[in-house]
């Protein structure tokens, strides 16, 4: 039981000691990045391909109703034939 009570603690500890690295990324030896995209100028690097676009994480854009309001008539609602 104080065996299992180490090991646990000792994997807590070394999953807890990457949480603080903040170097840049790079691939690992004798590996190397994936191929640019088609028709792309450049290659990306590892900080471009980490950043979503702006499909991937939309901005929200619209405003949160504050009260309720009724609602307009929707003319999609019909109801089931």
């Amino acid at each position: 039981m104080r065996k299992l009570a180490t090991i646990s603690a000792l994997a807590a500890l070394a999953l807890l000691s990457g949480c603080g690295q903040k170097t840049a990324l790079k691939p690992l030896a004798k590996q190397t990045l994936p191929p640019a995209p088609y028709g792309a100028k450049s290659q990306p690097d590892a900080d471009q391909l980490l950043t979503p676009d702006a499909q991937a994480a939309p901005k929200r854009s619209v405003e949160l109703r504050e009260r309720s309001e009724e609602r307009q008539d929707d003319p999609f609602d019909l109801p089931p034939q």
